[in-house]
């Protein structure tokens, strides 16, 4: 069976935790690099890699790379590609291209030159003058990096973090693929206790839920990719039979909670849409003054950062009355904080026993670890 080399755009940081992913949903020849994962697997693999990932951005089937520093460089090696082999007669191919370093700054300029490109391929091979794109979409997404080309077909749509369950969120919400990745950090599967005193909308506890369950992310919405006549829908069926196959109940200590009840009460109608509402116990509390007679858990949180001067101060204060929180809990705790705040360590009030780079977004953080 043909073999297909799938790019999976990720947060800078994360590329270790999807590789991870992909090599326990079988894809082979994985390989991490900045901002992405590159691997192989066959058609069958795509509808999987869409419905299961909880860390990766999207998937791109990628149809090749190569250098050009000019435009007619774009366009012969974009020409160069078998376009036909994914893009029937009728279908829609927009185009998305970013540029970064590159000769080639103009993206919009660039875009219409790999579509002029596809559409002469597409023409000359269908015998057509005008292409009619009334069928499936086929989105092409082109990066020019140092004057490299990535070029390929997102079989995603709107970015795997958008899950479905988060209809409404607080003023500064944790991307889904991030709060996945925190949980899969802090090694948490579903045992022992989990909690998180700054909830906000609820992300790390509902990603945590549904780790716990091994529930697949993906299962509640919809891909482009199910309308292509290359994937068969036997695939789409197979890849959810066995996703909800792999489902396991059983009984979770997940702790939400937040000082603000509006927040409270959002992440609970969050965890609803996420139909993990059971699995999560949710309270309005104040995080400095948590508190367990448990002798261990984890703690997986992401507090206010703090990011303008007076806000910084707050931030500082908070984090100050947390860490004293955090050090009368017994040893055998654990915590994974996510923070931009560069003076995190000094007002927390102790040395993070391992940090690890992590982006919310634009923003560089650190994932503090006291383990």
């Amino acid at each position: 069976m043909r073999k297909y080399t799938y790019l999976i755009p990720t947060l800078f940081g994360l590329e270790g935790v999807a590789a991870q992913e992909c090599k326990r949903l079988g894809l082979e020849n994985v390989k991490g690099e900045d901002g992405r994962v590159l691997c192989e697997g066959d058609i069958a693999q795509l509808p999987r890699l869409n419905l299961n990932l909880r860390t990766g951005e999207r998937v791109i089937v990628l149809l090749g790379r190569f250098p050009a520093d000019n435009f007619d460089a774009l366009f012969e090696g974009t020409f160069a590609l078998p376009w036909e082999e994914f893009i029937p007669r009728e279908g829609r191919f927009p185009v998305r291209c970013q540029s970064v370093g590159s000769q080639l700054h103009a993206e919009v300029t660039c875009g219409n030159v790999v579509k002029k490109a596809v559409a002469k391929r597409l023409g000359g091979k269908y015998g057509l003058t005008t292409l009619p794109e009334t069928g499936a979409e086929h989105s092409i997404r082109c990066l020019i990096l140092k004057d490299q080309v990535t070029i390929g077909i997102d079989t995603s749509g709107p970015s795997l973090h958008k899950r479905g369950y988060r209809a409404l969120n607080t003023g500064a919400p944790l991307r889904e693929t991030l709060a996945a990745a925190m949980v899969l950090l802090s090694r948490y599967h579903g045992k022992g206790i989990l909690a998180d005193p700054f909830c906000g909308s609820g992300t790390i506890p509902i990603e945590a839920a549904m780790i716990a369950k091994n529930r697949a992310p993906g299962l509640e919405r919809t891909f482009p990719s199910q309308k292509w006549t290359l994937v068969p829908q036997q695939a789409w069926l197979d890849a959810a039979d066995e996703a909800m196959d792999k489902e396991y109940d059983g009984n979770y200590e997940i702790l939400a909670s937040d000082l603000d009840p509006k927040a409270v009460a959002l992440a609970k109608e969050n965890a609803a849409l996420a139909g993990v509402e059971d699995l999560i116990s949710f309270s309005v509390a104040d995080a400095t003054r948590f508190t367990s007679d448990a002798p261990g858990g984890r703690i997986v949180t992401n507090p206010p950062y703090g990011q303008r001067l007076l806000e910084k101060d707050e931030a500082e204060g908070l984090y100050a009355a947390f860490g004293k929180a955090f050090r009368r809990l017994p040893k055998g705790w654990e915590l994974y904080l996510l923070s931009s705040h560069t003076e995190f360590e000094r007002t927390f009030g102790r040395p993070a026993d391992k940090k690890r780079k992590l982006y919310n977004g634009p923003l560089l953080c650190n994932l503090f670890q006291y383990v």
